[in-house]
C-alpha cells in the first residue's frame, strides 16, 4: 500500500465528505478510493470513517489521524515547493477561485507574465461570483470582493477601489443628471445582488452629511456581467466599483455621477483555508495580484 497516497485519499475524504468527490479530484475510480481507505484502516487496525446517507464522518481516531496526516502532507508539499523555489521555480497546480468579471478584466489578461515566469506551474481558475467552499473545491487561493467575515478562513486584504454611481452618457442625456442621492429613487436602477432577495443598502457620505438608501430597481441581476451589460445597454444607473467598468470609464463610455458624495470602498481579499501552511506558489500568486499596476492607482489604492 502506498501510505502517502492513502493518506491523501483519507484527508480528502474527510474534507469533502464524499468518496465520489475524492475520485473526481484525483481522477480515480470510486472503488479504488474505497479500497485505499479500507487498506489504511486495516493497516492501522482502527475504523477511521463512518459512512451514512449524509456522507462521511471521521471517528474519534479518524479525526486525530486526519489532523496529523494533513500536517504531514502539507509539510511534504512545502518541502517540495522550497526545493523548487531554491531553483527559482514554481511547479505543480494552483487552484484559484475568483469573481467572474473581476478576473476577466484584471487577472486573466495579466496571467501571461506570471505563467511565463513560472513555466512549471499550471493554474486552474474557478470563476464564480459566489462564496465557493475552499476545502471541498480544493482551492489554494480565493480572491473575493467586499467584506469577509468567515472566521474559518485566513484572509489578507490586498487593495480597495472606489464605488460610484455609474451610467452611460446616452442614458443621462435622456433622463438628466441626478444632483443628490435621493434623486436616484426617480431613475432606473440596475441592482447587483449575488444572493437573490437581499437587495442593496447604500450609505452616501459628504463631509458630516450621510444619506442611507435602499437600492431598488426594476432589474436585479445576480452576476456582475449582467449589471455591466444592462448599464452599457443604457438601461439605467448602477452602484459599482470602478474595477467593474474600468475599460469603459477610461474610454468615457460610462461616467461617474454624484462625485461629491462618497460610498464605502470595495475591498479585494485573498483567502486561504485555515490551518494550512501557505505554499510558495500561493504566496507568489498573491504577490502578483497585489502588485498589478491597474489595482494600484489613486482610487485603487493598496492596503497592507
Amino acid at each position: 500500500m502506498d501510505r502517502l497516497g492513502a493518506m491523501e485519499v483519507f484527508v480528502l475524504a474527510v474534507e469533502t465528505g464524499s468518496f465520489s468527490a475524492v475520485a473526481r479530484r484525483l481522477s480515480l475510480g470510486q472503488p479504488a478510493v474505497s479500497k485505499q481507505i479500507a487498506q489504511l484502516e486495516a493497516q492501522l487496525g482502527s475504523r477511521l470513517l463512518l459512512r451514512s446517507t449524509r456522507g462521511l464522518t471521521p471517528t474519534e481516531a479518524g479525526e486525530a489521524y486526519y489532523q496529523r496526516a494533513r500536517q504531514i502532507l502539507d509539510d511534504i508539499r512545502e518541502a517540495d515547493a522550497m526545493v523548487a523555489q531554491c531553483r527559482g521555480e514554481l511547479s505543480g497546480r494552483l487552484r484559484v477561485s475568483a469573481p467572474v468579471t473581476f478576473a476577466r478584466l484584471h487577472i486573466i489578461p495579466q496571467l501571461p507574465a506570471f505563467m511565463g515566469a513560472h513555466p512549471g506551474l499550471d493554474i486552474e481558475i474557478l470563476l464564480d461570483d459566489g462564496n465557493v467552499d475552499l476545502i471541498s473545491a480544493g482551492i489554494d487561493v480565493a480572491l473575493r470582493l467586499g467584506e469577509q467575515a468567515d472566521s474559518a478562513l485566513v484572509a489578507r486584504r490586498l487593495s480597495h477601489c472606489a464605488r460610484r454611481v455609474l451610467g452611460t452618457p446616452a442614458y443621462l442625456a435622456a433622463r438628466g443628471m441626478p444632483t443628490s442621492p435621493q434623486d436616484l429613487q426617480h431613475y432606473d436602477l440596475v441592482i447587483y445582488s449575488p444572493k437573490p432577495g437581499l437587495g442593496q443598502q447604500w450609505l452616501f457620505c459628504r463631509g458630516e452629511e450621510q444619506i442611507a438608501l435602499a437600492g431598488r430597481g426594476r432589474l436585479t441581476v445576480s452576476a456582475a456581467e449582467g449589471m455591466r451589460a444592462a448599464v452599457l445597454a443604457d438601461m439605467g444607473l448602477a452602484v459599482s466599483s470602478e474595477w467593474m467598468f474600468a475599460p469603459e470609464l477610461a474610454r468615457g463610455e460610462v461616467v461617474p455621477i454624484l462625485t461629491d458624495w462618497q460610498l464605502p470602498p470595495l475591498e479585494l481579499w485573498a483567502l486561504f483555508p485555515a490551518g494550512r501552511q501557505l505554499s510558495a506558489k500561493s504566496r507568489a500568486f498573491v504577490a502578483f495580484v497585489a502588485s498589478l499596476p491597474e489595482l494600484q492607482s489613486p482610487t485603487h489604492s493598496r492596503l497592507e
